[in-house]
């Protein structure tokens, strides 16, 4: 944040994070929270927008705790009623959904429907081994980081879950992999191919070059987009996974949401 407002404003002698690095604290500078009000009367703001922050928090992990709790009671509903905990996980997958929400749901289907999938591999012909597929998540949502959000074991395949179409999102994230093959997930129900057709139209509309289009578009390994990401959580629960799967969005949720770990 410092950064980005010295950016627009070089001329302002006020850092808007002050920080201590010794001891790892950080601040906001108050001066910037301070309002002028027709040069007669001025209003610090600062109390008042923590009021707002710790309400907001409040309101949020009121509404997550909820979001769990019915995940844990929907865990003793499933063995009596599959269908009813099937169509609460679909519930969940929609392009309406609560962003964060999309990420952990999309990683606990996928790390099961990757998890009876095995490959043999080996250094030399005389020692195979054989392993199944594992997907791991790598960072909490919307870190901002510029981490990957899931990774494969043993193939180093590399996911990034994202809600938008702006092929710069898209190109950025190929770019800080050093243009590795990259599988997008992503949070809507347009067909894959059109979503390649948007994204290519925008980028040659950018980039004069094509060439430079074409090698950011050959490191998109594939795109899964909200009706594949339902076809493969059916395919998980005919394989016998939906109880696994409610277990680790509840895992992933309460890590997300720092809510405590039984």
């Amino acid at each position: 944040m410092s950064a980005e407002f010295q950016k627009y404003f070089p001329d302002a002698h006020i850092e808007p994070i002050p920080r201590d690095l010794e001891r790892k604290r950080y601040w906001i500078n108050e001066n910037l929270l301070i309002i002028n009000l027709n040069g007669s009367k001025t209003i610090n703001i600062a109390k008042t927008i923590i009021k707002i922050i710790k309400e907001y928090i409040t309101t949020k992990q009121s509404s997550f705790s909820q979001f769990v709790k019915t995940c844990e009671s929907l865990q003793t509903i499933g063995k009596r009623d599959l269908e009813q905990v099937r169509n609460f996980v679909e519930g969940l997958i929609t392009p309406n959904q609560d962003a964060r929400l999309f990420e952990i749901v999309s990683f606990s289907i996928l790390k099961y429907f990757y998890h009876d999938q095995i490959i043999y591999w080996g250094f030399d012909r005389n020692n195979i081994q054989e392993e199944k597929l594992s997907l791991y998540k790598t960072g909490r949502t919307n870190a901002n980081d510029g981490g990957i959000d899931f990774v494969m074991k043993p193939l180093g395949r590399f996911f990034q879950v994202t809600e938008t179409l702006d092929f710069k999102k898209y190109f950025l994230d190929i770019d800080k992999i050093e243009r590795y093959p990259i599988t997008f997930v992503i949070k809507t129900t347009e067909n894959v191919d059109e979503i390649k057709s948007i994204l290519r139209k925008n980028a040659e509309e950018t980039y004069s070059v094509n060439r430079v289009v074409e090698q950011y578009m050959k490191c998109i390994e594939e795109i899964i987009n909200i009706p594949i990401l339902l076809q493969r959580f059916k395919q998980s629960v005919n394989m016998g996974y939906l109880s696994d799967i409610l277990s680790e969005i509840i895992l992933q949720s309460k890590v997300e949401f720092n809510l405590d770990i039984d």
